[in-house]
């Protein structure tokens, strides 16, 4: 993986974006952009920056949305909103004008909300294991998780009135999150995220921003009234072992991009929640052959 550099965009009164690229930006090829899961960062994407034919083939962005990574604002207050905003504004300064985006779970959500604001610069959108829906009864009664309850209690963990400069994420979340997003995985990998949310996430400004972070996935709002307006193809990718969002709620989900030019499914057997790290071959030539298409 590539060192992450820094970018300030003007959205929000200034923010610091990271990002990471392989390589320098090469105008002769298409452009994926990457959009990372709650709480993880860039190097959730670690098999398809290895992967040579992806990066021979395309230039690969990993941006790190508002809250996650090493992106800073000093914005208290900001939404998925303003993170599909912010990645635009990456684009913009780096010069891309055209791009295709990739997002797990709250990313694929991410990558959604950027082809309806700039639709124009956005060719093709590859949400994996993820939902266009807020966290509703609706999609309860299809299998998937109950979000706001079980991020609501560590919204409730995380918060503190007098500050608390030792905070760091404690293991139950850690393996909570890990244990949701692979179903099983090594115990480098385990070790890996247990000490890269840690780090991420730690001291007084560490807290604020996973805090914020967990707000905005429990109440954020659901997209189904706007996925009519996405114009661009759509390749929904998900694995059939998904702990928190079911292949039935995408089944339903994906039925509703009626103006895309091209919105199919993909179940992914045995997928985990990460479908891009439990089955890196299966997503790697899914990109190749959409990107291939409609580049």
């Amino acid at each position: 993986m590539t060192t992450t550099s820094i970018i300030n965009v003007p959205h929000l009164g200034g923010i610091e974006a990271a990002y990471q690229m392989p390589e320098a930006y090469d105008s002769n090829k298409p452009t994926l952009v990457l959009v990372n899961a709650f709480t993880t960062s860039s190097e959730l994407y670690r098999a398809q920056f290895s992967d040579s034919r992806l990066t021979d083939q395309m230039n690969l962005v990993a941006i790190e949305l508002l809250g996650h990574g090493q992106t800073r604002t000093a914005r208290e207050q900001w939404t998925y909103w303003d993170t599909a905003e912010m990645n635009l504004q990456v684009l913009d300064a780096l010069k891309v004008d055209r791009a295709f985006v990739l997002g797990t779970s709250q990313g694929g959500w991410v990558t959604v909300q950027m082809a309806l604001l700039r639709p124009e610069k956005i060719l093709g959108v590859i949400p994996l294991g993820t939902s266009m829906d807020s966290e509703s009864d609706r999609s309860r009664k299809l299998e998937c998780w109950d979000g706001p309850a079980i991020v609501s209690s560590f919204v409730a963990q995380w918060a503190s009135s007098q500050g608390d400069p030792n905070f760091e994420p404690d293991d139950s979340y850690c393996n909570a999150l890990i244990n949701i997003g692979f179903n099983e995985c090594s115990d480098e990998t385990r070790t890996f995220w247990q000490s890269t949310l840690k780090s991420t996430y730690r001291g007084e400004e560490g807290r604020r921003r996973i805090r914020m972070a967990a707000i905005n996935l429990a109440e954020r709002g659901g997209l189904h009234l706007r996925l009519s307006d996405v114009k661009c193809p759509v390749r929904w990718l998900h694995g059939t072992k998904d702990a928190v969002y079911s292949v039935a709620n995408a089944k339903e989900e994906i039925e509703m991009f009626v103006n895309s030019s091209d919105a199919q499914l993909v179940p992914v057997e045995g997928g985990a929640h990460f479908l891009n790290c439990s089955h890196p071959a299966e997503v790697n030539q899914a990109i190749l052959e959409f990107v291939g298409k409609y580049k």
